[in-house]
């Protein structure tokens, strides 16, 4: 909620619609503006949060898919001292006006030049134009409409209405794309009345009208793009510098294409150059041959897997066998109850399954104890045991406020570990009550 603030900065009754200067120049990096209104937006701990207007701004508000810009505004005091106003974050409300966000109020009427925060302005003038470029490329070759835009701090994605999307496809356009940025092709801002843009649109020059009365802005790319956007391009497509595709993913709506543009795809392709390089390094292989590194890594790993489950299949074998020799049959039951604090509980659930194939008369109750607040119980049968080890585990382990269930044959759950001790020997008495006959 904004908060108004009634104290020695007053609003004033000024036009709330300040002239927009990055609308006919994205490139305007320093310009000189009065400060038209301030109000409050939050106070914390005493410390407020504020928000300014101008009668002039050169600043971009969050918009279109486009984030703000960021940078300072300057103000001298009467006896010549510089005020430097870092500028945090700008958004346009609901009246129009461009609200700069800022921890250093102004009061209305204080003159001030603000500068622009060049480098964050150029990365989001490529990122941009090159999206204007890359959905005009996918409309052109593949006929894909692109549905959404988001330019993020270090990602850039476009969401593309269209079923199928071949990499071919994707490097098709890719190609074709930085072409055009090769040929440096002229960006063009106009702005048309509303029936022109209605007229560019059904001669289908102009591929989008947006929902709003009055003149349009709309940018041209020479002989190839025609679209309306209140955002900030590059002049040429020379400027964008580069267009890189970084991934393609399945979306709701169609695909979502995530790309980079600019100093962008160049810090972007240093990173995963780098990245190549590390993991040609560890592998003790060139980069070229990564690839193939990596397949014979997997090759390995699944050997390795592979033997491992054999031999853990015949530990389980050997272990089970050793405990159906250490207890014997008593009162027609063979009841093995055992707690490993070395063993995983997926393993203890393969003993208790061999166990219980290996001998007759048998029912193993087994506890898997790594160190944590809770113990995994396994509870598993001979076929010549007539229970069902789902139902038997639930209802014993319901008493202690927890879950447990399976199949007739084998069930599990987790016990809280105060609570092992009793489980097992109420397990055990109900068990040889039931079964020792």
């Amino acid at each position: 909620m904004l908060l108004q603030y009634h104290g020695d900065i007053n609003r004033t009754g000024r036009d709330p619609m300040a002239e927009r200067l990055y609308y006919t120049d994205s490139f305007l990096q320093i310009f000189p503006a009065q400060v038209t209104d301030i109000r409050e937006v939050s106070r914390t701990d005493g410390v407020s949060i504020w928000q300014l207007a101008l009668d002039r701004s050169a600043f971009y508000p969050t918009s279109g898919g486009q984030p703000f810009d960021r940078g300072v505004l300057k103000a001298v005091s009467r006896n010549g001292a510089v005020l430097e106003v870092p500028i945090e974050e700008v958004e346009e409300g609901e009246d129009g006006e461009v609200w700069h966000l800022t921890r250093k109020p102004l009061t209305s009427g204080t003159k001030v030049e603000g500068a622009i925060e060049w480098s964050r302005r150029l990365d989001h003038m490529q990122q941009h134009s090159g999206q204007h470029l890359l959905s005009a490329v996918f409309h052109r070759e593949l006929q894909a409409e692109t549905v959404s835009f988001h330019l993020g701090e270090s990602i850039s994605t476009i969401d593309l209405a269209v079923d199928a999307l071949a990499i071919h496809s994707i490097e098709r356009v890719e190609r074709v794309a930085n072409e055009l940025i090769a040929e440096d092709r002229s960006v063009t801002v106009m702005t048309v009345s509303h029936e022109e843009a209605e007229g560019l649109l059904a001669a289908g020059r102009l591929r989008k009208l947006p929902p709003r009365e009055g003149s349009i802005r709309v940018i041209e790319i020479a002989d190839y793009d025609l679209n309306a956007c209140g955002g900030t391009h590059v002049r040429s497509l020379g400027q964008i510098g580069s267009l890189l595709i970084r991934g393609v993913e399945k979306v709701s709506r169609g695909f979502r294409v995530e790309f980079a543009c600019g100093l962008r795809a160049v810090a972007a392709a240093r990173r995963d150059f780098t990245l190549l390089g590390s993991t040609a390094g560890s592998l003790s292989v060139g980069s070229a041959d990564v690839p193939e590194a990596i397949a014979r890594l997997q090759r390995d790993a699944k050997a390795v897997a592979k033997d491992r489950t054999r031999v853990t299949e015949e530990l389980a074998g050997y272990h089970a066998a050793r405990l159906a020799v250490e207890e014997m049959i008593e009162k027609n039951l063979r009841l093995v109850q055992r707690t490993f604090t070395d063993r995983d509980p997926d393993y203890v659930r393969l003993l208790a399954s061999k166990l219980a194939a290996s001998v007759p008369r048998t029912v193993a109750v087994l506890a898997s104890d790594p160190g944590g607040e809770a113990i995994r119980l396994v509870l598993a049968r001979s076929k010549d045991v007539d229970f069902h080890c789902g139902n038997f585990l639930r209802e014993a382990l319901a008493q202690h406020g927890v879950r447990g269930g399976g199949s007739p044959d084998m069930a599990q759950g987790d016990v809280p570990r105060l609570a092992l001790p009793l489980v097992m020997a109420k397990m055990a008495e109900d068990l040889r009550n039931s079964l020792s006959r």
